[in-house]
Order: structure tokens, then sequence, then C-alpha cells
């Protein structure tokens, strides 16, 4: 027995040296070392992951549909992902579906959750609270528990202003634009009560369940037939330029439309949701110009002619005049997207300084619309990235409110003009590839100012000995199999309720 028991030493002090060496091998990662995933009572159970997916599903949803590009919507869901404690996660988003699943390497089955976006709503408030959520739970302020508690309550509470203030935000964006193009009082006067028919009979419409082109069509005919009769009725003396109304209710009928979240996505490589957003711009302005015509033609048929008026006025009041109504203008169209009242200033203070790039390019300079455009929506690109960092305004505000003043409200209807009259089909397609690409330029530029201006992104680092919690062992991570699971289906009273605009 003597004998054995040296012999039983040798062997359990070899046996430890092999275990440690085999640890020391699985726990320092190499140039050809796969990642490492733990395994043991560690590993998160299916009622956490289910309740952490649950919470990054329903806030990428909000700021999905709140018109928020691919990319930063992804970032936002990995982000609360790493911080609620499931880092090996993935994410696929298109345009109506989100899609998210979570490795568990061999411990357990993969869990996968999808959740349709059946509604597009403009509500800024609601982004802000929701993005105000994640920062709490990233710095450790909240659980999940309590950040899922904190996004219900966010998705039940109704907007922070009654419905006819945002009316009134749409209608006042639409008196401004017309003051900024060189229209009169009465002019802008005709304008924000136009644009409130409009608004008030779309938001109908939408409680009917009408399609959002037929919306589009209804727009765009109401806003030139609307002036049409304000013209025949004598209602503007000579010299005034009633085509600034119908300018002014494209250019708000235009600010719907996700053309920098379209050029984001294909920028940032989400081809697939880009090309859909594409289609819905395109069957949008479709319906736009569809509207246009029937009442330009109507009015052809009264022996009314809705002229475009000329070039905009150049001198110095009405330069001043014009930065003041990009400022009233980026500020209404926040006041309408029930943006927080502490952002209106800073969206007010943006679009001014837009449309000052914009009209001393253009004025003093002798730039081209489409080149002035895309230095004008890069200065807003910028402010909105630096904003970001120094304050808590969402950058959907800044950039939405900002470009507002440059859109080719003044140019879309020019070409709309042009093809009405059987005589300037040419022309008119032209001038509405201009208004095209001054558009693209837009969301060119202010995507190029953000890209410059976000933070820098680390890669995922592997996890090393120092970050495994007690009692947790590491073992190479497995190829991912092919699972299929159920989609989780949440509560209808989950989702915020449809607004028309």
């Amino acid at each position: 027995m003597a004998e054995d028991r040296p012999t039983a030493d040798r062997f359990a002090r070899r046996l430890r040296g092999a275990l440690r060496r085999d640890a020391k091998r699985l726990l320092t990662p190499g140039p050809s070392t796969v990642p490492m995933l733990m395994l043991g009572p560690q590993v998160p159970d299916d009622a956490q992951v289910q309740q952490v997916l649950d919470l990054c599903m329903r806030i990428g949803e909000i700021e999905l549909s709140s018109g928020e590009s691919v990319d930063e919507v992804t970032a936002t869901m990995l982000r609360l992902a790493n911080a609620a404690g499931l880092p090996a996660v993935d994410v696929d988003i298109t345009f109506t579906s989100i899609t998210m699943c979570c490795h568990r390497g061999n411990a357990a089955h993969p869990v996968t959750t999808m959740r349709l976006v059946r509604y597009r709503t403009l509500d800024l408030s609601r982004l802000a609270e929701t993005e105000q959520v994640v920062r709490e739970l990233e710095a450790g302020k909240l659980d999940v528990r309590a950040a899922s508690a904190r996004v219900s309550e966010v998705v039940r509470t109704p907007h922070p202003y009654p419905r006819w203030i945002a009316t009134a935000g749409w209608a006042g964006l639409a008196a401004s634009i017309a003051l900024l193009l060189g229209g009169g009082p009465i002019t802008a006067v005709a304008a924000f009560v136009t644009t409130a028919i409009i608004d008030r009979v779309g938001r109908l419409l939408s409680r009917w369940g009408i399609a959002a082109f037929f919306q589009q069509v209804l727009g765009g005919f109401l806003a030139t037939g609307s002036t049409i009769l304000l013209i025949s009725v004598g209602l503007f003396p000579a010299g005034t330029r009633p085509s600034f109304i119908v300018a002014a209710g494209i250019t708000v009928l235009l600010s719907g439309l996700s053309v920098v979240s379209t050029v984001q996505d294909a920028l940032t490589g989400y081809y697939l949701t880009a090309a859909a957003r594409i289609v819905e711009i395109s069957l949008l302005s479709a319906g736009l110009l569809t509207g246009v015509v029937l009442g330009l033609q109507l009015g052809f048929q009264f022996d009314v002619r809705l002229e475009v008026s000329g070039d905009l006025p150049s001198s110095v009041g009405q330069f001043g005049l014009s930065v003041l109504s990009g400022a009233l203008a980026a500020a209404f169209y926040a006041l309408a997207g029930y943006a927080p009242l502490k952002s209106l200033p800073i969206a007010g203070v943006v679009g001014g300084a837009s449309w000052t790039v914009y009209g001393l390019l253009t004025q003093v300079f002798a730039v081209g619309p489409v080149p002035a455009t895309g230095a004008a929506a890069l200065v807003v690109g910028l402010a909105a990235g630096l904003l970001r960092r120094g304050t808590d305004t969402p950058p959907m505000v800044v950039t939405l409110a900002g470009v507002t003043p440059l859109l080719p409200g003044l140019a879309a209807y020019r070409g709309f003009y042009q093809l009405a009259v059987v005589q300037g089909v040419s022309e008119g397609l032209v001038t509405i590839t201009v208004a095209l690409a001054t558009g693209l330029a837009l969301a060119a530029g202010v995507a190029l100012g953000q890209f410059v201006t976000r933070p820098q992104r680390r890669p995922e680092e592997l996890p090393s000995s120092e970050s495994v919690p007690p009692g947790a062992t590491l073992v190479p991570a497995a190829p991912s199999t092919p699972s299929v699971t159920q989609p989780t289906e949440l509560p209808d009273d989950t989702a915020p309720a449809a607004d028309p605009k």
C-alpha cells in the first residue's frame, strides 16, 4: 500500500497539470482561437432572454416607425442587448419587420423572435423618451424590468400636445415657407388655412383606412384647387404670388417622406430597406403629382392658370426675412412632430443656419441649387451629430426640422405645372429631375455630416478570464446551426396608436 500511494500522488499531480494546461490554453485566446462562450450556471435562461429581446424589439419598433435609419436602429438594439447581459445577438431589419436572435453556445438552443412594424408615426417626444430609457439602462440606472415598464408607459402615454396644435404646426410650416419664398401676408395666411384643411382631411381619411397614396392625391388636389378657387373670387390683388401657396403645400406633403433615412440605409449597406423606402417615396410622390396636375387641369377648364412665379427676390431685406422664415419653418415642423418644447429653439436655429448657408451660396457666390443644398444639408448633419453629444436632443429632431426649409417644393411645383401643360412635358421632366437631384443632395449632405460626427464604435472584445463569473466555464463556440422558433407576438396594447401624419 505504501508503494501504491506515491504512484497515485504522481498520477494526481500529472492530471492536475494537464487540466491546468488545457484551462490555460482555453482561457488564452490566440490568433487561431475561436471566441469563448460561457457555459454553466451563468448562462441566461429562456425567461431572461425573452425579457431582454422583448425590450430590444419594442424599442427598435418605436425607432423604426419614427423614421430612423436601419443602421441607427440596429446599433441601438445591439448596445441595449449588450448592456442587458446578452452580448452574442444578431439583428436583422427590413422595412416592415425586425428579427433578433440570441446565441447561447453549446449550453442551450438559440432564441429567435420577430416583430412586424405595421404603422408609421411621427412622435419625436416618444422617440426622445425612448432614447432616454436606453441611456439610463446603459448607465446602470435601470434594470431590464424597470426599463420595460418605462417603455410601456411611454407607449401608452398620449401625445404631449393636443392634435389641433399639430395641425397648427403644419399650417405654420406652410405659412413660413410661403414667406420664405417671397410671398406676402395674404399668401401666408392662405397657405396657413389651406394646409390646416389638408391636415384635417388627411386625418379623417386615415381614420377610414384610406391608403397613403390617395391621401397624397387629395392633398395635392386640395392645395391646387383651393388656390384656384381663391383666385377666381378675386382674393389676391395684383403683385401677389398665389403659386407660393401650392409650393408651400407641396413642401408640407414632401416633409413626411423619409428621403434622408433612405440615403442613409443605402450608404450603410441596407439595400433591401433602402429599396423599399424608394418605392414608398416614389409612390407617394406620384400621388402628389397626380393631385397637383388634376387641380391644374381643372383650373384650365375654368380658364384660371396658376402660373409659376419667376426668380425669388434677392434683396437684403428679403434675405433676412427668408432666414427668419426658415427658422420658423423648422420650429413649426418640430412642433407638428410633437417634439419636446426645449428642442424647438434648437430646431429653429439649425433651420435658420441651413437656409443662411443656402442663401449665401446661391445669391452671393452664384452656386447652383443642387450643390448649395448639399452644403447646407451638411451643416444640418454636423449640427445633429454635435448636439447629440452635448445635449439630449434626438438627432431626428435636428435633421428633419433642419432640412425642411431646403425641401424643393417650388421646383417640384414648377415641374408639375410644366407637365400639366402639354407643350412642356420635356421641360417638366427636366425640372422634376433637378428637384429629385436636390432631394438626393439634401439627404447625402445630412448623412455625410452625421457620419463625420458619429462616435467611433469599438469592435466587440472576446471574453477574458477576468470577466468570467464564478462557477462558469469557457468552451469554444460551436458553429451556429439553423433553428426554428415561433415568433414572439406581443400584445396589441404595446404598439403606439397610428398617427396619420
